[in-house]
């Protein structure tokens, strides 16, 4: 677990038409990012500090964010046996419970605690030394993108 930038973001690119950013995984919560949070048998590649960060021993499934697996080493990614296709998930939605996790989309295991809903948009997430700001996109629209600065 590493948290790998500091001072939030320095800009944010939402579209006009984005929807459910309440509980975003990265927009709801702010903060800086943490790549590779290991807790319990449980993992998430990007999370933001803003969101619950549960603590290395605690074993709750309660830090949501992008690339996301219960039931594995965390610090190897590699699925408990027999779970190799049943708790992972890409993309959680920020909650404040373990059971059930609402995702977004389908694109999860076959854990029965899943719950399948809508997918908010694509996420890119740039990290940079020295920017101030990102050049906006097609029609001056961008993405859903923080530029954020490294540790």
């Amino acid at each position: 677990s590493q948290i790998v930038t500091e001072g939030g973001s320095i800009q944010q690119s939402i579209s006009n038409s984005a929807q459910n950013l309440e509980d975003d995984p990265v927009f709801s919560v702010g903060g800086d990012l943490a790549f590779n949070w290991a807790y319990g048998n449980n993992g998430a590649r990007i999370v933001l500090t803003g969101g619950r960060l549960s603590p290395a021993n605690d074993n709750d499934d309660n830090t949501h964010g992008l690339g996301n697996h219960f039931g594995c080493n965390p610090l190897t990614g590699i699925p408990a046996s027999g779970w190799e296709t049943v708790w992972n998930h890409e993309i959680s939605n920020i909650q404040n419970r373990v059971s059930p996790t609402l995702v977004q989309g389908t694109d999860h295991g076959t854990g029965s605690k899943y719950i399948s809903g809508p997918v908010y948009g694509n996420y890119a997430i740039y990290v940079s030394e020295d920017a101030s700001s990102f050049p906006p996109g097609r029609n001056g629209h961008s993405a859903l993108i923080p530029l954020l600065t490294p540790i």
